[in-house]
Protein backbone atom coordinates (compact mmCIF):
# COMPACT_ATOMS: atom_id res chain seq x y z
CA UNK A 1 0.00 0.00 0.00
CA UNK A 2 1.14 3.51 -0.83
CA UNK A 3 -0.72 6.48 0.67
CA UNK A 4 -0.32 9.78 -1.21
CA UNK A 5 -0.90 12.94 0.85
CA UNK A 6 -0.82 16.67 0.23
CA UNK A 7 1.32 18.84 2.53
CA UNK A 8 -0.26 21.56 4.66
CA UNK A 9 -0.04 25.31 4.44
CA UNK A 10 0.55 25.41 8.19
CA UNK A 11 4.00 24.32 9.31
CA UNK A 12 5.61 23.95 12.70
CA UNK A 13 8.38 26.43 13.56
CA UNK A 14 11.18 26.40 14.52
CA UNK A 15 12.95 23.11 13.94
CA UNK A 16 15.50 21.54 16.27
CA UNK A 17 17.54 19.33 13.99
CA UNK A 18 20.72 19.88 11.97
CA UNK A 19 20.70 21.92 8.75
CA UNK A 20 19.27 20.43 5.59
CA UNK A 21 21.12 17.63 3.80
CA UNK A 22 19.32 17.29 0.44
CA UNK A 23 21.07 14.01 -0.34
CA UNK A 24 19.57 12.42 2.79
CA UNK A 25 15.98 12.79 1.61
CA UNK A 26 13.97 9.88 0.26
CA UNK A 27 14.39 9.05 -3.44
CA UNK A 28 17.84 10.65 -3.79
CA UNK A 29 17.51 10.55 -7.58
CA UNK A 30 15.30 13.63 -7.10
CA UNK A 31 18.17 15.60 -5.54
CA UNK A 32 19.07 17.58 -8.73
CA UNK A 33 15.42 18.62 -9.18
CA UNK A 34 15.14 19.62 -5.52
CA UNK A 35 18.31 21.69 -5.82
CA UNK A 36 16.89 23.43 -8.90
CA UNK A 37 13.66 24.36 -7.13
CA UNK A 38 15.50 25.47 -4.01
CA UNK A 39 17.88 27.68 -6.00
CA UNK A 40 14.98 29.24 -7.93
CA UNK A 41 13.08 29.87 -4.68
CA UNK A 42 16.15 31.50 -3.12
CA UNK A 43 16.48 33.83 -6.10
CA UNK A 44 12.85 34.88 -5.85
CA UNK A 45 13.11 35.44 -2.10
CA UNK A 46 16.26 37.55 -2.55
CA UNK A 47 14.04 40.14 -4.23
CA UNK A 48 12.26 42.84 -2.23
CA UNK A 49 9.76 41.19 0.09
CA UNK A 50 6.67 42.49 -1.69
CA UNK A 51 7.88 41.18 -5.04
CA UNK A 52 8.68 37.79 -3.57
CA UNK A 53 5.34 37.65 -1.80
CA UNK A 54 3.50 38.32 -5.05
CA UNK A 55 5.31 35.56 -6.94
CA UNK A 56 4.65 33.06 -4.15
CA UNK A 57 1.00 34.01 -3.75
CA UNK A 58 1.39 34.98 -0.10
CA UNK A 59 -0.87 37.34 1.79
CA UNK A 60 0.56 40.38 3.63
CA UNK A 61 0.25 38.41 6.87
CA UNK A 62 2.50 35.67 5.49
CA UNK A 63 5.57 37.76 4.73
CA UNK A 64 7.62 35.95 7.38
CA UNK A 65 7.62 32.96 5.03
CA UNK A 66 9.86 34.89 2.64
CA UNK A 67 12.54 35.13 5.32
CA UNK A 68 12.20 31.44 6.14
CA UNK A 69 12.68 30.57 2.49
CA UNK A 70 15.89 32.65 2.50
CA UNK A 71 17.27 30.45 5.30
CA UNK A 72 16.55 27.00 3.84
CA UNK A 73 20.19 25.88 3.83
CA UNK A 74 21.03 27.01 7.35
CA UNK A 75 17.79 26.72 9.34
CA UNK A 76 17.17 23.95 11.84
CA UNK A 77 15.14 21.05 10.46
CA UNK A 78 12.41 18.81 11.75
CA UNK A 79 10.84 15.61 10.48
CA UNK A 80 8.05 15.99 7.96
CA UNK A 81 5.86 14.15 10.48
CA UNK A 82 6.19 17.14 12.83
CA UNK A 83 6.57 19.86 10.20
CA UNK A 84 3.12 19.64 8.65
CA UNK A 85 0.23 20.81 10.80
CA UNK A 86 -3.45 21.54 10.22
CA UNK A 87 -6.66 19.58 9.97
CA UNK A 88 -5.48 16.57 7.96
CA UNK A 89 -2.30 16.10 9.99
CA UNK A 90 -4.10 16.59 13.30
CA UNK A 91 -6.31 13.64 12.35
CA UNK A 92 -3.45 11.60 10.90
CA UNK A 93 -1.23 11.89 14.02
CA UNK A 94 1.99 10.82 12.33
CA UNK A 95 4.29 11.33 15.36
CA UNK A 96 2.08 9.00 17.39
CA UNK A 97 2.19 6.37 14.66
CA UNK A 98 5.96 6.65 14.27
CA UNK A 99 6.40 6.13 18.00
CA UNK A 100 4.41 2.89 17.97
CA UNK A 101 4.28 -0.48 16.31
CA UNK A 102 3.14 1.03 13.00
CA UNK A 103 6.40 2.95 12.49
CA UNK A 104 7.80 0.70 9.74
CA UNK A 105 4.48 0.65 7.88
CA UNK A 106 4.22 4.45 8.05
CA UNK A 107 7.74 4.93 6.70
CA UNK A 108 7.15 2.44 3.91
CA UNK A 109 3.64 3.55 2.95
CA UNK A 110 3.30 7.34 3.30
CA UNK A 111 4.43 9.86 0.68
CA UNK A 112 3.84 13.58 1.24
CA UNK A 113 3.86 15.74 -1.89
CA UNK A 114 5.61 19.12 -1.79
CA UNK A 115 6.12 22.01 -4.16
CA UNK A 116 9.71 22.31 -2.95
CA UNK A 117 10.81 18.73 -2.38
CA UNK A 118 8.62 16.75 -4.81
CA UNK A 119 7.79 14.05 -2.28
CA UNK A 120 8.91 13.31 1.27
CA UNK A 121 8.75 10.40 3.67
CA UNK A 122 7.48 11.23 7.18
CA UNK A 123 10.98 10.89 8.66
CA UNK A 124 12.70 13.18 6.14
CA UNK A 125 14.16 16.22 7.94
CA UNK A 126 13.57 19.55 6.22
CA UNK A 127 13.39 23.19 7.36
CA UNK A 128 10.13 25.16 7.58
CA UNK A 129 9.32 26.67 4.17
CA UNK A 130 6.46 28.01 2.09
CA UNK A 131 6.01 27.03 -1.55
CA UNK A 132 2.74 25.79 -2.99
CA UNK A 133 2.57 23.37 -5.90
CA UNK A 134 0.33 25.91 -7.61
CA UNK A 135 3.11 28.53 -7.86
CA UNK A 136 4.74 29.42 -11.17
CA UNK A 137 8.35 29.77 -10.06
CA UNK A 138 10.74 31.64 -12.38
CA UNK A 139 12.47 30.31 -14.40
CA UNK A 140 11.04 26.81 -13.85
CA UNK A 141 7.40 27.62 -14.51
CA UNK A 142 4.45 25.87 -12.90
CA UNK A 143 5.67 23.47 -10.23
CA UNK A 144 2.97 20.90 -10.90
CA UNK A 145 4.23 20.49 -14.46
CA UNK A 146 7.88 20.67 -13.36
CA UNK A 147 7.45 17.84 -10.86
CA UNK A 148 5.24 15.72 -13.10
CA UNK A 149 8.11 15.16 -15.52
CA UNK A 150 10.48 14.25 -12.67
CA UNK A 151 8.17 12.12 -10.52
CA UNK A 152 6.36 10.05 -13.14
CA UNK A 153 8.93 7.32 -13.72
CA UNK A 154 10.20 7.29 -10.13
CA UNK A 155 6.77 6.92 -8.51
CA UNK A 156 5.50 4.48 -11.13
CA UNK A 157 8.37 2.19 -10.20
CA UNK A 158 7.76 2.71 -6.46
CA UNK A 159 4.05 1.90 -6.87
CA UNK A 160 4.68 -1.32 -8.79
CA UNK A 161 2.45 -4.09 -7.43
CA UNK A 162 1.03 -1.86 -4.68
CA UNK A 163 -2.41 -0.44 -3.98
CA UNK A 164 -2.27 3.37 -4.18
CA UNK A 165 -4.56 5.32 -1.83
CA UNK A 166 -4.69 8.85 -3.20
CA UNK A 167 -5.65 11.46 -0.59
CA UNK A 168 -4.14 14.44 -2.42
CA UNK A 169 -5.84 17.73 -3.20
CA UNK A 170 -6.23 18.83 -6.82
CA UNK A 171 -3.12 21.04 -6.94
CA UNK A 172 -0.86 18.21 -5.77
CA UNK A 173 -2.53 15.59 -7.95
CA UNK A 174 -1.09 17.43 -10.97
CA UNK A 175 2.44 16.46 -9.94
CA UNK A 176 1.86 12.73 -10.47
CA UNK A 177 -0.84 11.24 -12.67
CA UNK A 178 -0.65 7.46 -12.61
CA UNK A 179 -0.50 5.70 -15.95
CA UNK A 180 -3.04 2.97 -16.77
CA UNK A 181 -1.23 0.16 -14.97
CA UNK A 182 -0.91 2.07 -11.69
CA UNK A 183 -4.31 3.75 -12.07
CA UNK A 184 -5.96 0.32 -12.10
CA UNK A 185 -4.59 -0.16 -8.56
CA UNK A 186 -5.34 3.40 -7.43
CA UNK A 187 -8.23 4.55 -5.25
CA UNK A 188 -9.02 8.26 -5.06
CA UNK A 189 -10.51 9.14 -1.68
CA UNK A 190 -13.47 11.51 -1.85
CA UNK A 191 -15.37 12.76 1.19
CA UNK A 192 -19.11 13.43 1.12
CA UNK A 193 -21.11 15.11 3.86
CA UNK A 194 -24.55 13.61 4.28
CA UNK A 195 -27.46 15.53 5.75
CA UNK A 196 -31.18 14.92 5.94
CA UNK A 197 -33.41 17.89 5.13
CA UNK A 198 -37.19 17.41 5.43
CA UNK A 199 -36.70 13.68 5.13
CA UNK A 200 -34.55 13.96 2.00
CA UNK A 201 -30.96 12.68 2.09
CA UNK A 202 -28.51 15.15 0.58
CA UNK A 203 -24.81 14.81 -0.03
CA UNK A 204 -22.20 17.46 -0.75
CA UNK A 205 -18.43 17.76 -1.08
CA UNK A 206 -16.80 20.00 1.55
CA UNK A 207 -13.07 20.63 1.47
CA UNK A 208 -12.40 21.43 5.14
CA UNK A 209 -14.20 18.35 6.44
CA UNK A 210 -12.56 16.31 3.68
CA UNK A 211 -9.10 17.03 5.06
CA UNK A 212 -9.99 15.71 8.50
CA UNK A 213 -11.73 12.64 7.07
CA UNK A 214 -8.79 11.76 4.82
CA UNK A 215 -6.43 12.09 7.76
CA UNK A 216 -8.67 9.84 9.86
CA UNK A 217 -8.89 7.22 7.10
CA UNK A 218 -5.11 7.13 6.69
CA UNK A 219 -4.60 6.94 10.46
CA UNK A 220 -7.03 4.03 10.78
CA UNK A 221 -5.28 2.01 8.08
CA UNK A 222 -1.80 2.62 9.47
CA UNK A 223 -2.71 2.14 13.14
CA UNK A 224 -4.40 -1.16 12.33
CA UNK A 225 -1.42 -2.36 10.29
CA UNK A 226 -3.71 -2.88 7.31
CA UNK A 227 -2.22 -4.00 4.01
CA UNK A 228 -5.02 -4.09 1.42
CA UNK A 229 -3.94 -5.14 -2.04
CA UNK A 230 -7.03 -4.25 -4.05
CA UNK A 231 -9.66 -1.48 -4.01
CA UNK A 232 -12.20 -3.99 -2.70
CA UNK A 233 -9.93 -5.03 0.16
CA UNK A 234 -9.40 -1.37 1.02
CA UNK A 235 -13.15 -0.71 1.22
CA UNK A 236 -13.65 -3.81 3.38
CA UNK A 237 -10.79 -2.86 5.71
CA UNK A 238 -12.12 0.66 6.24
CA UNK A 239 -15.68 -0.59 6.82
CA UNK A 240 -14.33 -3.01 9.44
CA UNK A 241 -12.53 -0.07 11.07
CA UNK A 242 -15.79 1.84 11.44
CA UNK A 243 -15.80 4.10 8.40
CA UNK A 244 -18.81 4.39 6.11
CA UNK A 245 -17.43 3.92 2.61
CA UNK A 246 -18.74 3.26 -0.88
CA UNK A 247 -16.46 2.05 -3.68
CA UNK A 248 -17.15 3.17 -7.24
CA UNK A 249 -15.57 1.56 -10.28
CA UNK A 250 -13.71 3.73 -12.81
CA UNK A 251 -15.94 5.80 -15.06
CA UNK A 252 -13.72 4.81 -17.96
CA UNK A 253 -11.16 2.12 -18.59
CA UNK A 254 -7.73 2.73 -17.11
CA UNK A 255 -8.89 5.23 -14.51
CA UNK A 256 -8.76 4.95 -10.71
CA UNK A 257 -11.54 3.71 -8.47
CA UNK A 258 -13.25 6.30 -6.28
CA UNK A 259 -13.83 5.62 -2.60
CA UNK A 260 -16.54 7.82 -1.12
CA UNK A 261 -16.13 8.32 2.61
CA UNK A 262 -19.53 9.41 3.92
CA UNK A 263 -19.57 11.60 7.03
CA UNK A 264 -22.58 13.07 8.85
CA UNK A 265 -23.33 16.76 8.37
Amino acid sequence: MLILLPPSEGKAFPGGGPPLDPASLTLPELTPARESVMAALERVCARPVEQARTVLGLTPRQVEAVQRNRELRTAATLRAAELYTGVLYDALRLPELLAGRSAALVEESVLIFSGLWGVLRPTDAVPPYRLSMGVSLPPLGGLGVFWRSRLGEVLTKLAEGRLVVDCRSTAYATAFRPGPAVAARTVTVRVLRQTVVDGTVRRSVVSHMAKAARGAVAHSLLAAGASPRTPGELATALADLGHRVELTAPARGGGPHVLNVVVPG
